[in-house]
């Protein structure tokens, strides 16, 4: 099985929940605590690849909740600095095995890449903050 490089916050119910599912399906994860991390755009920037800017936001981060940080608006360079700057705003898990590296945790690209079994679980609980997801299930 593999060997996870996962940056995580510390304390997240899902960044937990995400972890118990790689280290159930047998893979050994390295926890990283993510907001301790010495990020640069260069280092960002492998995680996030070709993926649109928008993607590489926390939606539940208090600064994007408020409105103080708008994706569409912004630069490549200008998204990696804020990452940098504010670890709370980059998008989580981020995740790598070998020279591989991944942002969020989608269970079917997890699962095509290294091996998972969500047990039924969707991308939505497993990626989106429970405070978040509880709201708008009403």
């Amino acid at each position: 099985m593999a060997t996870i490089e996962f940056y995580e916050k510390p304390g997240c119910i899902n960044n937990t929940r995400q972890k118990k599912l790689l280290r159930d399906a047998g893979h050994e994860v390295i926890e990283h605590n993510l907001m301790a991390e010495p990020w640069d755009a260069g280092r960002l920037k492998h995680f996030f690849g070709d993926t649109p800017i928008t993607e590489w936001f926390n939606p539940s981060a208090k600064a994007m909740k408020m409105g103080l940080v708008t994706p569409e608006n912004l630069t490549e360079a200008q998204a990696l600095r804020l990452l940098a700057a504010d670890p709370a705003l980059i998008r989580r898990p981020l995740i790598q095995v070998g020279e591989r590296c991944e942002a969020g945790f989608d269970p079917v690209l997890i699962q095509a890449w290294i091996g998972l079994d969500t047990k039924g679980a969707t991308q939505t609980e497993l990626e989106t903050c429970p405070k978040t997801f509880d709201e708008t299930r009403s």
